[in-house]
C-alpha cells in the first residue's frame, strides 16, 4: 500500500470513527469488509479496540462467505434476509453487489480477532482459550486490544498470561527498549510456541533476526528458561503416565495376587475375567443410554459393582467346575485355565462380536487439568490412579480385618489344620477365587474407560500381571504395589529412550536376572522353618 494510499485510508477511517466512536458504523464496516489487506486488518483492530457487539457478528459472516459489497456499504447476507452491516438494519441487496474475498492472511486475522473477542467473555475457561489461540498470531497491532483486555481482567494468572502476550507482541517492536523488556519478561513463560518465536528472532540478522547484541543475549536467555520449564513438563508427563500404567497393571495384578499369590492357582483365564468386567461396563452404558439417558454420567457408579459381581459369578464357576481339582497341580492348572480363556474369548466373539466396542466417559471423566502449557493431566487416568487405590485399600482390609480373610490365610497356609478347626475348605476356595476375580472385573471397568473394550482385552494385560505378582513377591500385597507402579515408571521411561518394543524386552530381562538373584520377589513371606 503506497503512503499517500495509507494516508487516505487513515483520513477515511479517522471520519467513520468521529461517527461513532463506540459504535460499528457502516464505514467502518465497508473498510472492514473491502480494500487491500493491511487497511482492512487496520481498520478490523480499530473496530475491535472500540469493542461493538456488531463486530463479532460481521467477522463470523466474514469467515462464512455471507458478506457482499458495493462502493458504499457491506451487507450480511443469509439465504433471503439481507442486513446492512453496521446498522444491523434490513436492506435490499444493489445489483452491483460483489462477495468479500478474504485472502489467507485475511482470514488469519479474522479467525484472531474472533478469538480475541473471547478476552471478553465472562466465562473464565473461554477467556483462557482465546488467549491460547491468539498466541500463535499476535504482534504489534493488537496491542490496543490487550491493553484493553488487561484493564477488565479480574483474574490474577491471566492478568500473567495477558501480559506475557503483550511482551510477544513488543518482541518485535521498533524501539530497541520495548524489544529488551519483552525479551526479559518472556523469560518467565512457558509456551512452546512463545519458545519458537523466540527461536525464529534469534536468526542472523541478515534474515530477519535480531540485531541488537543486549537484546540478542535477553532472548537467548528467554530461550533457555522456557526450555528448562518445557523439559520438566515432559519429565513429569512421562513419570504421571508411568504412574498411570502402573495403576492399570496393580488393578490387573491385584486379582492374580489372590489366585496365585494366595491360592496358588495359575489362572492363564485371568485376562478374560478383565474383559468380562469391560464387557460389564459396556452392557449397563447401552442400558443407561437407552433407558436412562438423563443418569447417562452416573453410569460407571453402576457399572463398578457390576463389573465385579460378572467377574466373580465366572470365577466362581471356574472355581467349582474346574479348578477345585486340580490344587496342588500347577501344569495341569496352567493348561486347564488357558483352555477356558479360549473358551470364554470365543463366546465373548459369538455374543457381540469380534469388533470392538465403543465405550464413552462420562462428562466427568473427560477432559483434562492443565499443569503446565505442555502437561495436562487427564481426568480418566487421575480416576484410575485413585480407583486402583481404593481397590487396593479394600483388598488389604478383606485380607487382613475381615473373617473371610483370616480363614483365606488359615487354608493357604494350613489347610488340614484349618479343616480341623471347622472352617469350610472348599468353600473358602471358591469364596476367595471369586474375590480374585471380581477384582480382575474392576480392572476391566478401569481399563474400558482408557481404550478399547474388545475380546482380545485381556491378552495384553496377562504376562505383565504375573510378572508385577513375582517381581513384588508371591502373596504379597506391598509388594505388587510397588512392583506395578514401578514397573510403569521404569517402562515409560525406558520408552522414551529405546521405543515401545526393546523397552519391554528390557524390562522382561530385567525380571529374569532380577528373580534369578531373588527368586521370593522384592518382599519375601517372613516364617520359621524346623529342620529335623
Amino acid at each position: 500500500m503506497s503512503r499517500r494510499g495509507l494516508s487516505f485510508f487513515v483520513f477515511i477511517l479517522a471520519s467513520c470513527l468521529v461517527t461513532g466512536a463506540h459504535a460499528l458504523t457502516p464505514c467502518q464496516a465497508h473498510a472492514i469488509a473491502t480494500g487491500d489487506s493491511d487497511s482492512r486488518i487496520a481498520a478490523l483492530q480499530a473496530a475491535l479496540t472500540a469493542g461493538d457487539e456488531r463486530v463479532p457478528v460481521l467477522v463470523g459472516a466474514l469467515l462464512e462467505g455471507a458478506v457482499k459489497v458495493d462502493a458504499e456499504r457491506a451487507y450480511i447476507v443469509r439465504g433471503e434476509e439481507v442486513v446492512e452491516a453496521g446498522t444491523g438494519e434490513a436492506a435490499s441487496l444493489p445489483d452491483d453487489a460483489e462477495d468479500a474475498i478474504n485472502n489467507n492472511r485475511m482470514r488469519g486475522e479474522l479467525e484472531a480477532a474472533l478469538a480475541a473477542l473471547g478476552l471478553f467473555s465472562a466465562d473464565i475457561s473461554e477467556r483462557r482459550a482465546a488467549l491460547g489461540t491468539l498466541v500463535g498470531n499476535i504482534d504489534e497491532s493488537k496491542l490496543p486490544l490487550l491493553d484493553k483486555a488487561l484493564a477488565a481482567e479480574t483474574d490474577a494468572s491471566l492478568r500473567t498470561e495477558i501480559e506475557l502476550l503483550r511482551a510477544v507482541a513488543l518482541v518485535t517492536s521498533g524501539s530497541v527498549a520495548q524489544r529488551l523488556a519483552a525479551a526479559q519478561a518472556l523469560a518467565a513463560g512457558d509456551q512452546a510456541s512463545t519458545r519458537a518465536l523466540l527461536l525464529d528472532r534469534l536468526k542472523p540478522a541478515a534474515q530477519g533476526g535480531e540485531n541488537d547484541p543486549a537484546v540478542r543475549k535477553a532472548l537467548n536467555r528467554a530461550v533457555d528458561a522456557i526450555g528448562s520449564r518445557l523439559a520438566w513438563g515432559e519429565r513429569l508427563g512421562v513419570v504421571f503416565t508411568g504412574l498411570s500404567l502402573g495403576s492399570i497393571l496393580l488393578l490387573a495384578a491385584l486379582g492374580l495376587a489372590v489366585t496365585y499369590g494366595l491360592m496358588g492357582v495359575i489362572n492363564m483365564a485371568h485376562g478374560e475375567l478383565i474383559m468380562i468386567g469391560a464387557y460389564a461396563t459396556w452392557g449397563v452404558q447401552n442400558l443407561f443410554r437407552a433407558h436412562a439417558p438423563d443418569w447417562f454420567d452416573s453410569y460407571v457408579l453402576v457399572a463398578i459393582p457390576v463389573a465385579f459381581l460378572a467377574s466373580a459369578a465366572v470365577g466362581a464357576l471356574m472355581e467349582r467346575s474346574v479348578i477345585r481339582w486340580l490344587y496342588g497341580r500347577p501344569l495341569e492348572t496352567l493348561l486347564a485355565t488357558w483352555g477356558i480363556s479360549l473358551v470364554l474369548m470365543q463366546t465373548v466373539r459369538s455374543l457381540f462380536g469380534a469388533q470392538n466396542v465403543p465405550v464413552e466417559n462420562p462428562s466427568w471423566l473427560s477432559g483434562g487439568i492443565q499443569v503446565m502449557s505442555n502437561l495436562t493431566l487427564p481426568w480418566n487416568r487421575i480416576f484410575i490412579i485413585a480407583f486402583a487405590l481404593l481397590v487396593l485399600a479394600g483388598m488389604a482390609l478383606v485380607i487382613a480385618r475381615t473373617r473371610l480373610g483370616l480363614f483365606v490365610r488359615s487354608v493357604t497356609q494350613n489347610r488340614p489344620m484349618a479343616a480341623c478347626m471347622g472352617v469350610d475348605t472348599a468353600k473358602v476356595d471358591t469364596l476367595a477365587f471369586s474375590l480374585g476375580a471380581g477384582v480382575a472385573g474392576l480392572a476391566g471397568c478401569a481399563l474400558s474407560q482408557v481404550g478399547n473394550v474388545g475380546p482380545d482385552l485381556g491378552q495384553g494385560y496377562i504376562v505383565d500381571s504375573f510378572m508385577v505378582v513375582v517381581l513384588g513377591g508371591v502373596g504379597q500385597l506391598a509388594g505388587t504395589v510397588y512392583a506395578a507402579l514401578g514397573l510403569g515408571v521404569v517402562n515409560k521411561l525406558l520408552e522414551g529412550w529405546q521405543g515401545a518394543v526393546l523397552a519391554k524386552i528390557m524390562v522382561l530381562v530385567f525380571i529374569v536376572i532380577f528373580i534369578q538373584k531373588r527368586p521370593q520377589g522384592l518382599f519375601a513371606i517372613k516364617g520359621r522353618s524346623v529342620e529335623a
